[in-house]
């Protein structure tokens, strides 16, 4: 099974990967990079700020964690652990995968990229849900930031998918937590139904 699951894998990643040209290649490399999404960051705390004021702080230091959480699990502790070469490090395909920039680290599973995108889409999904309807396309921002690491040949569509799905349970958890924190000691609720 494991080994069903390992060449579907493969063989979408090269079907993927393959799909590219210089105009793509700048395009996927620009969406990847972290700098570009720093006016959607900025727009999020504006956002948190107007809505929730000084409790605002609360809901930062969550994002935070739930990056630190997302990004350490999948880095320091998957990546080590399975030990799962990225497909540019891999022996049996890496001479057929298109790497726009540079492979990274040798290690690939999961990604962090589409943990901390997921993650941190959850979270905010989670914080502006009743105050604004079209949250949930930070989820379409997170799948775009994570199928960008198939695009630039870093991770196999495997590594995004258990990324994002880890990622998004983190946003969750941090979430739930902090809310029950916030209730305990301001005795309200931090989102209002």
């Amino acid at each position: 099974m494991l080994e069903f699951l390992d060449k579907t894998d493969k063989e979408l990643f090269l079907y993927l990967n393959a799909m590219h040209s210089s105009f793509s290649d700048d395009l996927w490399q620009f969406v990847t990079n972290i700098p570009t999404w720093i006016p959607l960051y900025a727009v999020i705390l504006i956002m948190m700020i107007l809505i929730f004021k000084k409790d605002s702080f609360f809901l930062v230091a969550g994002i935070l964690l739930v990056v630190l959480v997302s990004d350490q699990f999948t880095s320091t502790f998957m990546k080590a652990f399975f030990a799962r070469p990225r497909p540019c490090f891999d022996p049996e395909i890496g001479h057929l995968v298109h790497v726009v920039k540079s492979c990274g680290g040798k290690y690939g599973f999961a990604s962090s990229h589409s943990a901390n995108s997921f993650g941190i889409a959850m979270f905010v999904w989670m914080t502006f849900r009743y105050y604004w309807s079209g949250t949930w396309l930070m989820f379409i921002w997170a799948f775009i930031v994570a199928f960008s690491r198939i695009m630039v040949g870093v991770h196999y569509p495997g590594d995004i998918l258990v990324g994002g799905i880890l990622g998004a349970i983190f946003g969750w958890i941090i979430f739930k937590i902090l809310e029950e924190v916030y209730f305990r000691f301001k005795l309200a609720p931090l989102i209002k139904n």
